[in-house]
């Protein structure tokens, strides 16, 4: 079980610095971040599966995914203000080369620029997970994209237990795909287009946007940086989606990508 070590236990809940935009009010003259989790594990997903790492899991996302699986950053955003230097300690207390910074939506955050860069000046691998709607200047060896198809769209009848969708139908609907952002990103970064799939209904929503895609940003996007990747956040989810994903992919020649934290120790936080 991958080791979490919570900077000087503090209080793990900022709900009340939480913006419905998945914005957080910082402390003032403070760079730092809401972080969720810090811990060291294996990355599970993409290109570089497999791959020991620090992940530093942001909270607050601007989207709302129903089948979320860091429910804790998005739908109910729990964290710890941490400065960056207290981050940046933690990061160097494992032995890792790689940091992923994910959420929630990382690049919602200012400050996720300033520990980019200071990683950088620490010779870190990093990977950004990213819904593709956020553009930031800052040294990023990947850019780990997750366009979110209509699939994604929490609805009355398709919400996580307990909670009212209210406006975010509607708001998630409208803001999931920027192609202006998707197309910048693109251009800037090495990235891969990793896309949650739940059956074939989603892949003419992929070709239609690799297309516009294709279309609108000035560099190349091979098959080859397109990823498919089952929905599920648990075993028994996984088991019913991801035989079909990879069927998929052979079909139309996309990679698969696997989801190896869930094989490995299910739904369970911090992995």
């Amino acid at each position: 079980m991958p080791v979490s070590e919570r900077v000087d236990d503090r209080e793990w809940s900022g709900r009340d610095r939480e913006r419905a935009d998945g914005e957080t009010d910082a402390p003032a003259d403070q760079l730092g971040l809401p972080i969720n989790e810090l811990f060291y594990s294996l990355q599970g997903e993409g290109t570089l599966a497999g791959v020991p790492s620090v992940f530093v899991r942001t909270s607050g996302c601007n989207l709302r995914c129903w089948f979320c699986d860091s429910y804790h950053t998005s739908w109910e955003p729990t964290h710890a203000w941490l400065e960056l230097e207290a981050i940046l300690e933690e990061i160097e207390s494992f032995e890792a080369d790689h940091v992923v910074l994910t959420g929630g939506e990382p690049l919602v955050h200012d400050d996720s620029v300033a520990l980019l860069e200071a990683l950088a000046d620490r010779d870190y691998h990093t990977t950004i997970e990213t819904n593709g709607t956020i553009y930031r200047d800052a040294p990023i060896d990947l850019a780990s994209i997750s366009p979110k198809l209509a699939s994604s769209t929490p609805t009355a009848a398709r919400a996580p237990e307990g909670v009212d969708v209210g406006e975010w139908e509607r708001r998630h609907e409208a803001e999931r795909v920027d192609l202006e952002t998707l197309a910048a990103l693109v251009e800037t970064y090495d990235v891969q287009l990793k896309f949650v799939v739940t059956d074939g209904d989603d892949l003419p929503e992929i070709h239609a946007l690799l297309e516009a895609l294709r279309d609108a940003a000035a560099v190349p996007i091979p098959d080859d940086d397109v990823l498919l990747m089952p929905e599920g956040a648990t075993r028994e989810r996984l088991a019913e989606t991801r035989e079909r994903v990879a069927d998929l992919a052979l079909e139309y020649g996309f990679r698969y990508t696997p989801r190896l934290h869930v094989d490995l120790w299910n739904d369970a936080p911090e992995t």
